[in-house]
């Protein structure tokens, strides 16, 4: 029993004094080898790790590296290394989950700096604008909407359910492609064109960080 004890542990022991000569190129294959690379990680590799769960806001542009891997990188592919808040390490995407996703414009008018009044009489000009074909949806976004999205002629993108503002996201389901209404927040009128029908893409992925 103690020889087999002691082989045990000197296997153990070979592994772990591998696993410390491995470069990182080789570590990388090995985890994405592994079947369960969590416990590779840990138990052979000896290295500390977090698993976190990242939100893929919109599948255009991307608010970090975090949620660019989780919408582009590929299952148990392990990517980096990469740097930050003074540590270095790898990434492997463990899993992915769908999500809903809306495409969406908007011309936005700030009701903080225009009154209310002259933001309602001008949003009914611009959406009768719109409706009888006088002007583009695009054109108008440039001249009008005070958010960043003036820049792009009104196109979100594809944003993610649940990072739409409940009012906006609450008419959307009711909307058909290609119809344009209006909607109020506490931050003023937002002028909204479904110019795509909703659909499901990677909306999280879950995430392992190996620290090196």
């Amino acid at each position: 029993m103690k020889l087999i004890l002691g082989a045990v542990i000197f296997f153990l022991m070979s592994i772990s004094v591998v696993a410390q000569k491995m470069t990182v190129a080789q570590m990388k294959a090995e985890i994405e080898k592994a079947t369960n690379s969590p416990l590779y990680v840990k138990d052979v590799l000896k290295k500390k790790f977090k698993i976190d769960t990242v939100v893929v806001a919109r599948t255009k542009s991307f608010n970090s590296l975090a949620d660019s891997l989780a919408y582009k990188g590929q299952l148990k592919k392990v990517y980096g290394p990469y740097t930050g808040q003074g540590n270095k390490f790898l990434v492997q995407i463990l899993a992915k989950a769908p999500n809903t996703f809306h495409r969406v414009s908007q011309i936005f008018i700030d009701t903080s700096i225009m009154r209310y009044k002259f933001a309602d009489s001008l949003g009914n000009s611009i959406v009768a604008k719109l409706n009888s074909g006088a002007d583009t949806f695009e054109h108008q976004a440039q001249i009008y909407s005070m958010g960043g999205e003036a820049s792009t002629q009104g196109d979100l993108g594809w944003v993610a359910e649940g990072v739409l503002i409940p009012e906006i996201a609450n008419q959307l389901s009711k909307k058909k492609k290609g119809q344009v209404f209006k909607v109020w927040s506490r931050n003023g009128l937002h002028i909204i064109k479904k110019t795509e029908d909703s659909k499901k893409d990677t909306g999280f992925a879950l995430m392992m960080r190996v620290f090196l």
